[in-house]
C-alpha cells in the first residue's frame, strides 16, 4: 500500500489531517494529528482507522459506517461537521469536531479527515454547568457542612473527576476535608485521609503558600506518600486551587483526574473563580456561625466559671477560714486533713488554669509540638500508673500493649491525651466496671492504632457530634455533677491533630465509651 502524498502545506497545518482509503487503512497522518490522537506516522501508516481514533464500543458501529462509504454513500460522516468522542493513543476520550470529504485519486478513492480536539470547549460548556450548580448548592445549603457536600458533588458530576475534595484549615491551623466526592468504581486505599499538616500534600501545599499547584504526573510525585497512593488507586493528575477571601486562606479545593496532562492556563482559572465563590460563601457563613458560636461559648464558659472555679474557691475560702479561727484547737491531723482539702482544690484549679492555657495556644495556631523519638506504651503506663488504682476504686483496669511503640511524636503532649483519656474513662466509669487500654501496630507498621473503652455513664448518641465542642460536656456527667471544664477532648484532639493523627469515638453495644486514637509512626 502507498503512502498518499499530502501537500507541505497539509504538513504544517496545525488541524489533524488523516487520510485512509476504503479499506480504512491509513495512508496519511500530518504531525497535528500525532499531536492530537497520540500516534505517530510510523506507528498509525497502514493501520485501521476504527483500530487508531474510534472508541472500542464504538467500533462495529464505525465499521458499518466505513462500508457505506465505501461504496459511495454519504453514510453520517461524509461532506459534514460534526462533534463526537474520538480515541487517544493512551486509552481516553477525546472529542473533536472533524469534516470528512473524498477525492478520487489515481490509486483510487481516498478519504481526508481534518480534524481538532475540542476538550477546552467541552470543558468550558462542563463549567457553566459546574458553576450554576455550585452556586445553587451553596445558595440552598442549611450549613457549612452540606454546602461542602453539595460543591464537590456538583464539581465531581458535571466535570467527571474521579475525586474531588474541600479542604477547610481548622484548630492550630491543621487541614480538614470537609468534603470528598468520589465516583462509583473508584478504590482509594491508603489514599483517603481526612486531615492533613500544613505544607503536607496537594491540599497542604496549597493552603500552605496560597498557590494553585498542578501534579501531571502523580505517579512521578515520589516525595509525597499521598500522591503515590493516588497513582497506585489509578489517579494520574491531581490540580489544587486555594479557597481565600480578603487574602487569608481558608483551604483547597483539590480534583483528581485519571489520565496524566499537562497544566492548561484556562482550567485552573475556572477553578479558581470557584474557588473564590466558595471562599466568599465560606467568609460569610463563618461569621454567622462565629456570632452564634461566641454567645454560645459565652453562656457555656460563664457556666464553667460558676460551678468549675467557684466551688473550688469556696472550699479554698472555707478551709482557710476555718484554719484561721480553730487553728489552736485542731489537733495535727486534723490540720494536715484541711490542708490535703485546700492542695486539692488547688489543683483542681491549676488544672483548669492549664487547660485554659491550652486552648489559648490551639486558638492561637501556637500550640507547641516537639516531636522525637518516644515509647507510645511507657507513656500510656505512666499515665496508667498516675490514674486512680483499682484497690482506690471497685474498677477493673484491662491494660493490652505490646513491649514498645516506638514512634516519633511529643511526649508530653502525647502524655496528656493519655491522662485525658484515662482519667475520664475511670472519672466516668461507676464502681464495679471495666476500663480497658489497648495498642497496637498497623498497616505494615506505618500507623499505631490506640483505645481507651470504659463501661461508664456513656455519651448519649444526639449529643456525640457536639463532643469534640470547647466547654462542652455531656448531659450524662452534667445530671450527675461529675466536675470538669470540657476542654480536655478538645485539647486532646488538637494534639492528636498536631501529630497527623485522628481521634473518634467508636459505635459499640452495651454502657460506655470507645475512643479510637490513630497515630502515624512518622508523622508527616
Amino acid at each position: 500500500m502507498a503512502m498518499f502524498h499530502q501537500p507541505a502545506v497539509l504538513a504544517a497545518a496545525l488541524e489533524a489531517y488523516i487520510a485512509f482509503d476504503v479499506t480504512g487503512r491509513v495512508v496519511a497522518w500530518n504531525p497535528a494529528a500525532e499531536a492530537t490522537f497520540g500516534y505517530t506516522l510510523e506507528q498509525a501508516y497502514g493501520r485501521s482507522i476504527e483500530e487508531l481514533i474510534v472508541r472500542p464500543q464504538s467500533r462495529a458501529a464505525g465499521r458499518i459506517e466505513l462500508a457505506a462509504l465505501a461504496c459511495g454513500l454519504p453514510g453520517l460522516t461524509r461532506d459534514r461537521r460534526l462533534q463526537w468522542p474520538a480515541w487517544h493513543a493512551d486509552g481516553h476520550e477525546l472529542p473533536i469536531e472533524m469534516t470528512l470529504i473524498a477525492t478520487e485519486e489515481p490509486a483510487g478513492r481516498i478519504f481526508h479527515v481534518f480534524a481538532h480536539d475540542v476538550t477546552a470547549v467541552h470543558r468550558a460548556g462542563r463549567f457553566a454547568a459546574a458553576e450554576s450548580a455550585v452556586a445553587r448548592g451553596l445558595a440552598e445549603a442549611e450549613s457549612s457542612g452540606s454546602a461542602a457536600t453539595r460543591v464537590v458533588e456538583a464539581l465531581g458530576e458535571k466535570m467527571g473527576w474521579p475525586v474531588t475534595e474541600l479542604w477547610v484549615a481548622g484548630d492550630g491551623r491543621m487541614l480538614k476535608c470537609a468534603a470528598r466526592h468520589v465516583q462509583p468504581g473508584w478504590q482509594l486505599g491508603d489514599f483517603t485521609v481526612d486531615t492533613l499538616a500544613p505544607g503536607i500534600a496537594l491540599p497542604g501545599l496549597v493552603s500552605a503558600d496560597g498557590m494553585p499547584h498542578w501534579i501531571p504526573d502523580l505517579g512521578d510525585d515520589t516525595g509525597s506518600p499521598r500522591s503515590q497512593a493516588a497513582a497506585r488507586s489509578g489517579l494520574r493528575v491531581a490540580i489544587g486551587v486555594p479557597v481565600s477571601t480578603g487574602g487569608e486562606v481558608l483551604g483547597a479545593l483539590c480534583v483528581y483526574g485519571d489520565r496524566v496532562e499537562d497544566p492548561e492556563d484556562i482550567l485552573l482559572g475556572l477553578l479558581g473563580g470557584l474557588a473564590a465563590q466558595i471562599g466568599q460563601y465560606m467568609q460569610r457563613r463563618r461569621a454567622e456561625e462565629l456570632a452564634v458560636e461566641l454567645a454560645r461559648t459565652k453562656d457555656e464558659f460563664l457556666a464553667m466559671v460558676t460551678h468549675e472555679l467557684r466551688n473550688p474557691l469556696a472550699v479554698i475560702t472555707g478551709a482557710t477560714n476555718l484554719l484561721d479561727t480553730e487553728l489552736d484547737d485542731m489537733t495535727p491531723d486534723e490540720q494536715r486533713h484541711h490542708l490535703r482539702i485546700i492542695m486539692r482544690s488547688a489543683d483542681r484549679l491549676s488544672a483548669m488554669a492549664e487547660d485554659l492555657l491550652d486552648l489559648a495556644q490551639l486558638e492561637s495556631g501556637q500550640l507547641a509540638i516537639k516531636p522525637t523519638r518516644t515509647d507510645l506504651c511507657e507513656i500510656i503506663r505512666q499515665a496508667l500508673d498516675g490514674a486512680a488504682k483499682p484497690a482506690e476504686r471497685e474498677l477493673t483496669i484491662s491494660v493490652r500493649l505490646p513491649p514498645r511503640l516506638e514512634l516519633r511524636a511529643d511526649p508530653g503532649r502525647l502524655r496528656q491525651v493519655a491522662d485525658n483519656l484515662i482519667s475520664n474513662a475511670v472519672k466516668y466509669t461507676p464502681d464495679g466496671g471495666t476500663v480497658t487500654v489497648a495498642a497496637t501496630l498497623e498497616a505494615g507498621g506505618r500507623k499505631i492504632t490506640w483505645q481507651v473503652a470504659d463501661t461508664g455513664i456513656g455519651i448519649p448518641a444526639a449529643e456525640r457530634p457536639r463532643l469534640f465542642r470547647r466547654f462542652y460536656r455531656a448531659s450524662t456527667a452534667v445530671d450527675r455533677k461529675i466536675p470538669g471544664t470540657g476542654l480536655g477532648l478538645v485539647i486532646t484532639r488538637a494534639i492528636v491533630e498536631r501529630h497527623s493523627g485522628t481521634i473518634s469515638l467508636a459505635d459499640h453495644d452495651g454502657p460506655g465509651t470507645t475512643f479510637v486514637i490513630e497515630l502515624p509512626v512518622e508523622p508527616r
